[in-house]
């Protein structure tokens, strides 16, 4: 059983993800690194002192549920959970199809939901409380993200699924929160910036210098400035913190 406290971090192979566990690696957890991409997952989990990794597709339940069942059979507890996976694809509202729309929603908002309900179990079945936190998005606050009309509306739904998990789960000391990151240099943003320049008929470089122009502070975020975020929100700075929306954004996008 591991004396460590305990997290389950999703999409966490590359990205955001990744630097969310290694913050919290440095900070004393035993991290749990969970990606679609087995291979990822591991190769960050054998550079990190305390961790392990696993295979998720975050939109199956029935994989949700018996990945967290493992952790909590191996390591005896679970102290946090980390929804951090997310896909986006740049395209006019009028061109996303069906099946874009269900993908989109499928990973960025049913997977937010089956991982929380499961870590939810887990934690009250434990009794021990625990702290989730959901990757959203500076979208989820404003509808003027241009050509991800699909992505705004299911990281909208993230925003209102966090205050009603925070609402419930109150009670069992499970406190829930989210986190709304800005302009990300992440590759997602890289295939972002590539796919906004196509659809504008402008350059990468104009795209890229638009979203730091966009950015009071002056400049890109990285993902250690939303992992140190996340880490606040799990940490007991934060144990009077329940169905908040962090925005992580540079001043990007203020309220």
């Amino acid at each position: 059983m591991n004396t460590l406290p305990v997290v389950g971090i999703t999409g966490a192979g590359s990205g955001i993800g990744a630097a969310i566990a290694t913050e919290l690696s440095r900070r004393g957890f035993h991290v749990v690194v969970t990606d679609v991409n087995l291979d990822s997952a591991e190769r960050l989990a054998a550079s990190l002192p305390s961790a392990d990794a696993r295979a998720l597709d975050v939109t199956s339940p029935e994989q949700v549920e018996e990945v967290v069942g493992a952790i909590v059979s191996h390591h005896g507890r679970l102290d946090a959970w980390v929804s951090n996976a997310g896909v986006s694809k740049m395209q006019r509202f009028v061109d996303i199809s069906p099946a874009d729309l269900k993908w989109n929603f499928e990973i960025n908002t049913f997977g937010v939901f089956y991982c929380g309900q499961s870590a939810a179990r887990a934690m009250m079945r434990l009794g021990t409380g625990g702290a989730i936190v959901n990757t959203a998005s500076m979208a989820a606050k404003q509808g003027r993200a241009p050509f991800l009309a699909d992505y705004v509306a299911s990281k909208f739904a993230v925003l209102g699924l966090t205050q009603a998990m925070a609402l419930e789960l109150a009670p069992h000391k499970i406190r829930v929160n989210s986190v709304c990151p800005g302009f990300v240099a992440t590759p997602m943003m890289d295939r972002e910036q590539t796919w906004e320049a196509e659809l504008r008929g402008v350059t990468v470089e104009d795209v890229r210098q638009g979203w730091v122009n966009d950015t009071p502070l002056g400049r890109l975020e990285t993902p250690e400035d939303v992992a140190k975020v996340v880490a606040f929100l799990l940490s007991d700075d934060a144990a009077f913190v329940t169905g908040e929306a962090i925005s992580v954004n540079g001043g990007a996008f203020m309220d």
